[in-house]
């Protein structure tokens, strides 16, 4: 038996919306025609984009969306993306499958997508193969509300009032397909880049996130702050982090999404659990340079990656979503959750038809993924109060050394006073009989729902049902809190009200 006790009476932070954001390429079928059908499509759309996915994503609460890259990001030309579609300028996607992008889904587009889901907008510049010109630009014309040379071509395109910038992405993925930096260059560039993204709506300004490490690139955290610090430097909102699971490592052979052995589960679960790892140790180097906390660690790509579906376009990143994916979303969002002291934004990759996906799309069908099914139970989590909780007898479970910790948890409590616990258990075969000692107050009800089935169940356009959220009702209320059996390969919810 595991025990979670959990003392109500003392928060350890606020869980933000944006940590289960998610994140839009330009990268095979997310946008176009996952997103984005175009206003003469006959598949049912509000302005181009697709009446059942937004209908679908408003449903999980998307707080906040990443556009338009990625690698993308760093080759694409934002002003070849406004004005008459006719017009607009065509080019290769020499990153994602060396297709046509000819750039009908833009800047007013993506602002469209964001007014539709009701969510935050982040932005990623163009610092590998930009100016600053171009990206002090983009910004003018996307928030600058008087007379400028933007801000008249904005109308001029059809767009009278500005729109609100939340987060600005100053390059991306800069140590690799952003410029193949050295991080001492890019700090330099992000002092200099930053400088020409003006705050013109003083009451929404930008936040501004610089491009951080590659998972265990502890070299390049420390060398970009360094550099950004010298002098008193500190115009810096937010640091990224990138981290994707992928099974032993192995981005050679990564292995399918739904056809997988035991030892690929234990190796995904192990691989995931790594981010906490992350978290901890580029945390503690923030600490050196922010010990405040000001500047929040920005997780803006995540999840798994496969091999493509067979079949499939390589440079697509089609992959299917198993209950696997659904245990790698709970497991990051518990995380996240644990360390939103730090953490204030994450970024699944991404929203449609590409990696870790939360939909899939093909041609006029869409089916959830259980990786939906995952943020549709978090969803409660956002804008509440982290509680303090301590798991003792979290045994490791797995195949040899494929092994990681059982079960993860996180607890939040909203504004009334309820209280939110998710757990997940990634063992394939032994559920863990769980008892919940609450430091304080008596358990007045609570509810349930879970995600659950085999190993690699997974939903199709055929069997569109076949994993989804469902009630759990095995929850014995005790005189100290709470007991119940969780089982095998599950991720749980309960709400819980507790007596005044």
């Amino acid at each position: 038996m595991a025990k979670l006790f959990v003392n109500p009476e003392v928060k350890q932070g606020h869980v933000n919306p944006e940590l289960q954001g998610h994140f839009s390429e330009h990268l095979g079928r997310c946008i176009y025609e996952g997103i984005y059908v175009g206003e003469n499509s006959d598949i049912p759309n509000v302005n181009g984009m697709r009446k059942d996915v937004v209908e679908a994503l408003k449903e999980i609460k998307v707080p906040v969306l990443r556009w338009p890259g990625g690698c993308f990001a760093d080759e694409y030309h934002w002003k070849d993306g406004i004005g008459p579609k006719e017009k607009r300028k065509k080019m290769i996607n020499t990153h994602w499958g060396g297709v046509v992008e000819d750039n009908s889904f833009g800047t007013h587009e993506f602002m469209e997508l964001c007014r539709q889901l009701g969510c935050k907008t982040y932005v990623n510049g163009n610092v590998g193969s930009g100016t600053v010109q171009e990206m002090s630009e983009w910004v003018e014309y996307m928030t600058f509300k008087g007379v400028s040379p933007m801000a008249d071509q904005r109308k001029e395109n059809g767009h009278e009032e500005p729109w609100v910038v939340d987060y600005f992405g100053v390059g991306n993925e800069n140590w690799g397909c952003g410029g193949n930096m050295r991080p001492e260059y890019y700090g330099d560039l992000f002092r200099r880049y930053q400088t020409y993204i003006r705050n013109y709506d003083h009451e929404h300004p930008v936040a501004k996130i610089a491009c951080g490490a590659n998972g265990g690139d502890y070299h390049w955290t420390e060398k970009v702050l360094e550099t950004c610090f010298d002098h008193g430097f500190g115009y810096m909102n937010g640091l990224s982090l990138h981290y994707y699971t992928v099974p032993y490592g192995n981005w050679a052979k990564k292995g399918s999404a739904t056809d997988f052995s035991k030892e690929d589960w234990y190796s995904t679960m192990e691989k995931t659990m790594y981010m906490e790892t992350l978290i901890k140790r580029h945390g503690a180097i923030m600490d050196q340079f922010d010990p405040d906390k000001r500047i929040g660690m920005i997780i803006d790509e995540w999840g798994t990656w496969y091999d493509v579906e067979p079949g499939t376009n390589p440079g697509f990143l089609y992959q299917q979503n198993t209950i696997r994916d659904a245990l790698v979303a709970g497991i990051n969002l518990n995380l996240f959750n644990k360390n939103c002291d730090r953490v204030k934004m994450a970024n699944i990759a991404q929203m449609v038809n590409v990696l870790q996906s939360v939909l899939l799309t093909e041609g006029k069908k869409m089916v959830k993924t259980p990786t939906w099914h995952v943020f549709n139970l978090y969803k409660v989590h956002q804008d509440n109060d982290l509680v303090e909780s301590t798991l003792i007898g979290n045994s490791e479970a797995g195949i040899g050394e494929l092994k990681a910790k059982k079960l993860t948890e996180s607890v939040t409590v909203d504004k009334d006073g309820k209280l939110y616990l998710t757990m997940t258990n990634m063992s394939l075969d032994a559920s863990e009989a769980m008892e919940v000692v609450l430091g304080s107050g008596k358990v007045k009800s609570v509810k349930g729902q879970i995600v659950t089935g085999k190993m690699d169940a997974h939903n199709t356009f055929k069997a569109p049902n076949k994993v989804q959220g469902a009630d759990f009702d095995a929850v014995t209320v005790t005189k100290e809190g709470l007991t119940f059996e969780l089982p095998a390969r599950s991720v749980v919810l309960l709400e819980i009200t507790l007596k005044k």
